[in-house]
């Protein structure tokens, strides 16, 4: 196992930000952590309790980001329905640090099994961003009714883009939230309005505090074939550089059997950039897995 954080130090930064947004967060929710054989997991749940026969939704964040940074959508969500936001191991937030070198998407899908049974019980459609959508592929527990995967890892091996990269190793070599707001501004749409003051000043502290994950590899083609007994639902952002929808769409129809949709002015990050295209779908989405 690898710690994602440099050090001790780093670990209790991260864990106070990210605390500390969340308790200033005005909607009425619940934090708490349950125990899973990848270490403690740190959750946030809000909205009622599901009627009889209803989906809660459970969301999964991508690479270096957690609930802390999902809480808009969250709160808009729950209006509507349970929500549970789970910190994935291995990445900066409230779960435990550590991830294995090898096999690791088994672990998150045996991860994922474990804390479902914990933290959100009864059925769930787990709505994955990036490599929170790989780690939904990855696992296959009953308790999964529904899939929406945004910008998902998993299907298809992620381009990047030279200027991408280009802006990436600065902001890993000398971190600065002005180098983080221009590495985000490679991921988002162009022309969009640029990315929120506080999701900068979170990679800057990922960056001076965390080693950084690299995207995962496409999973099997056969395990991806399992899956496609579970409604799926497959979207990018028009102008995602990592998961284009001209590349993205047909795999995700050919390897998932998935219905796929492009969401208009958005990049790579759907959950800052598209939050309401986000809701509408997963509302939609969820209402057809509850009536069958």
């Amino acid at each position: 196992m690898t710690s994602v954080y440099r050090n001790v130090k780093a670990q209790l930064e991260v864990g106070r930000w990210c605390e500390n947004r969340i308790a200033d967060w005005g909607i009425p929710h619940v934090r708490g952590e349950v125990a899973t054989a990848a270490g403690v997991t740190g959750f946030v749940t809000a909205g009622d309790e599901p009627r009889e026969g209803e989906p809660s939704v459970v969301l999964l964040p991508g690479t270096n980001m957690n609930a802390a940074l999902c809480l808009p959508l969250v709160g808009a969500l729950a209006r509507g329905r349970r929500v549970t936001v789970l910190d994935l191991p291995g990445q900066p937030g409230l779960s435990a640090g550590g991830r294995p070198r090898v096999r690791r998407m088994a672990w998150y899908g045996q991860w994922l099994g474990e804390a479902l049974d914990s933290a959100a019980p009864g059925p769930a459609v787990v709505v994955g961003h990036s490599l929170g959508g790989a780690v939904a592929l990855a696992c296959g527990s009953p308790k999964i009714v529904g899939r929406v995967l945004l910008s998902s890892a998993g299907i298809m091996r992620p381009k990047v883009p030279a200027p991408l990269l280009a802006a990436t190793i600065p902001w890993l070599v000398r971190p600065s939230v002005a180098r983080s707001a221009a590495l985000l501004g490679h991921m988002a749409a162009p022309g969009a309005g640029g990315v929120p003051g506080h999701l900068s000043t979170w990679m800057d502290l990922v960056a001076r505090s965390c080693r950084t994950s690299l995207a995962p590899p496409p999973l099997p083609a056969g395990l991806l074939e399992q899956r496609r007994a579970v409604p799926t639902l497959v979207t990018t952002g028009r102008c995602d550089p990592f998961l284009p929808p001209h590349v993205l769409g047909p795999a995700a129809r050919h390897l998932l059997g998935a219905e796929f949709r492009v969401v208009e002015g958005a990049g790579h990050l759907l959950l800052d950039e598209a939050p309401d295209a986000v809701l509408a779908m997963a509302e939609e989405f969820c209402a057809a897995v509850a009536r069958g």
